[in-house]
């Protein structure tokens, strides 16, 4: 890692609710749901260690306490860990407009990723781009189990599809910004991050997106969840280098 991105400061956002793997989360924040003998958080945090990035803040929320206890200052995984409360849901882009200190590069993330993703690499192509804002993206198969019929104006069917599937580059919930992406986040107001890149696009500002080919699950419901553990359990060297 350059001198450049050795500044480089890590955001993860933990305080959601996780209401789609209820009833797990109703008892422990999502960031802290196993995989393997891990947090899902905590495996994250040993992969930025390993990137070089040594300062991360969570914000937290939902459950934040529990997050706290256990992840501590950081100290027992080798990284400075600080907190900023959301004491109101603000959405996954309002939070920053809290973060103190954000004077560099920074990474922005879920709290329930898992991926094999290389950091280093994604922050390397972010500052090769020049852009205010990089969104790590993946490729998912969506499979239509229905017939899908296609009408011109007149209401003929020019075409039927059976069952297709279409491919999407969707968001992996991993992002790097620059530091004046926070000018267009309003403080103490809610914005999801699709409204920012809106805002950014709007107002001429480049944003990329970084096109990966390896593994990403997010624990976004419990099929997801339970194939993520699976594919920790096959491979966790794949996850966790030392």
């Amino acid at each position: 890692m350059s001198s450049k991105q050795s500044k480089i400061r890590a955001v993860v956002l933990a305080g959601g609710k996780g209401t789609r793997l209820a009833p797990y989360t109703r008892i422990f924040p999502k960031p802290l749901m196993p995989i393997g003998d891990f947090p899902i958080l905590e495996i994250m945090l040993r992969q930025m260690k390993h990137a070089g990035i040594r300062h991360v803040t969570l914000t937290v929320g939902y459950l934040g306490n529990m997050l706290r206890l256990f992840f501590q200052d950081g100290a027992r995984l080798g990284i400075q860990i600080d907190y900023v409360d959301e004491n109101k849901p603000l959405g996954t882009s309002g939070p920053l407009a809290n973060v103190e200190g954000l004077e560099d590069t920074f990474l922005v993330t879920n709290g329930d990723v898992l991926t094999d993703l290389d950091i280093i690499d994604l922050i390397t192509f972010h500052q090769q781009q020049g852009a205010v804002a990089t969104i790590a993206t993946h490729k998912r198969k969506v499979n239509i189990n229905l017939g899908v019929v296609e009408l011109d104006k007149q209401n003929t069917v020019v075409d039927y599809l059976e069952k297709p599937s279409i491919d999407y580059l969707v968001s992996m919930g991993v992002y790097v910004f620059e530091p004046r992406v926070l000018q267009y986040i309003p403080k103490d107001e809610y914005l999801d991050f699709p409204d920012l890149v809106k805002i950014l696009v709007a107002a001429g500002e480049k944003v990329s997106g970084y096109v990966f080919k390896g593994y990403w699950e997010d624990l976004g419901n419990q099929d997801d969840y339970a194939r993520a553990t699976a594919d920790f359990e096959k491979d966790r060297s794949r996850f966790l280098k030392e």
